[in-house]
């Protein structure tokens, strides 16, 4: 295996890892955002008011993508075990 595969390697897997956690990332960001602007409307200060709405959505999120994501995983790797015999 050459440098130039090993690094085509590591970029493919880096590519996957964002695509994979983008979405549960971007659901965690929105919620939180929105539940910031109700605490400085309301002006409640509850830690906990923050950490559970987040933690529903994005365990929401990742039941409703999970055969998408599961899908990706699965491409990836299997692409990864084919080019195998090629990268030796």
């Amino acid at each position: 295996m050459n440098v130039d595969a090993a690094v085509e390697i590591t970029r493919q897997a880096v590519v996957i890892a964002l695509i994979v956690g983008a979405p549960v990332m971007l659901v965690a960001m929105l919620v939180g955002l929105v539940i910031s602007l109700f605490q400085a409307v309301t002006q409640l200060q509850d830690q906990t008011l923050s950490f559970v709405p987040k933690i529903l959505a994005m365990v929401a999120t990742v039941l409703v993508l999970l055969p998408w994501l599961i899908g990706q995983l699965v491409d990836y790797t299997s692409s990864l075990w084919q080019n195998i015999p090629g990268s030796l």
